[in-house]
């Protein structure tokens, strides 16, 4: 690949005219260049050369090295994944996958889970993908005529908790928080959960690809309007709810969060290389 900027192999030409003895803008500069003892006209030219290369290739994609440890970056291992699951989906209940999304699922325990996200006419559907192996491990199907409620906002703990997080998340309700049980709520592997909590996918960044599928915002403009179809077309006794979409907190309620922390820290949740074992 050629390199914008660079001037090696090329020797400036002055272009004088008859009886013009001064010398040209072009010579000061090759004399300069030819005089060790001077040096800055050379450095400058230099560095303008770099911010050309910079301005005329931006990258908005930073640490690409960072995103090949995820499996789900790998080469054809998404449209893999979005084939077996629209294959999966029409085989077992005829609907149409509306849209496909790859984002972080954040547990009642603040634990970081890689997850697939489909919508389809009447269904919200939670893959746990094994990105290598390439199967689906685990599928939660929720009915969208039963959610009633999302939340947008920023995370926040309890004052005295130790394990917090920054940034937005999005949590989806299709039951009641009060109803749960005691014993699911302080169990970390609880599937009896009412509520989903999601935030954007660490490589949003790696490429336009998954900045279109790792993004929260894409993801609510299919949602909300695929759950407010299915609760107009819902004839049982809940389709006269509403969908309330709320800009508030979100809470994780954690206080210590020693195992999230040592399985956020790692990546634990995420199909990811971790190096090699053996000799």
């Amino acid at each position: 690949m050629s390199t914008i900027g660079s001037f090696e192999g090329f020797q400036a030409v002055s272009l004088k005219q008859e009886g013009d003895d001064q010398p040209s803008e072009t010579d000061h500069l090759s004399m300069e260049e030819e005089d060790p003892g001077k040096d800055p006209m050379p450095r400058q030219i230099s560095r303008q050369s770099s911010v050309t290369e910079s301005t005329l290739y931006p990258n908005p994609y930073h640490q690409p090295y960072i995103s090949r440890k995820y499996f789900a970056t790998r080469p054809g291992a998404i449209e893999t994944a979005m084939e077996d699951l629209k294959g999966h989906v029409a085989e077992t209940s005829g609907e149409t996958v509306q849209g496909f999304w790859l984002l972080t699922k954040i547990d009642h325990w603040n634990n970081e889970q890689e997850r697939i996200l489909l919508v389809t006419d009447k269904t919200l559907l939670i893959c746990k993908y094994d990105f290598i192996m390439l199967s689906c491990v685990q599928l939660q199907r929720i009915p969208l005529s039963a959610v009633y409620r999302i939340c947008l906002g920023n995370f926040t703990f309890p004052g005295m908790s130790l394990d917090k997080r920054q940034g937005e998340g999005l949590r989806i309700y299709w039951g009641s928080p009060e109803e749960q049980s005691l014993l699911s709520r302080w169990n970390p592997w609880s599937t009896e959960v009412p509520y989903a909590t999601f935030t954007e996918h660490p490589m949003k960044y790696t490429s336009e690809k998954f900045l279109e599928i790792c993004k929260l915002s894409g993801f609510m403009s299919k949602l909300v309007p695929a759950i407010q179809n299915a609760h107009k077309n819902s004839t049982g006794s809940g389709s006269r709810k509403k969908l309330m979409v709320l800009t508030e907190p979100i809470l994780i309620e954690t206080y210590t969060g020693l195992m999230s922390f040592i399985g956020n820290r790692n990546k634990l949740g995420y199909s990811l290389a971790r190096g090699s074992i053996g000799f």
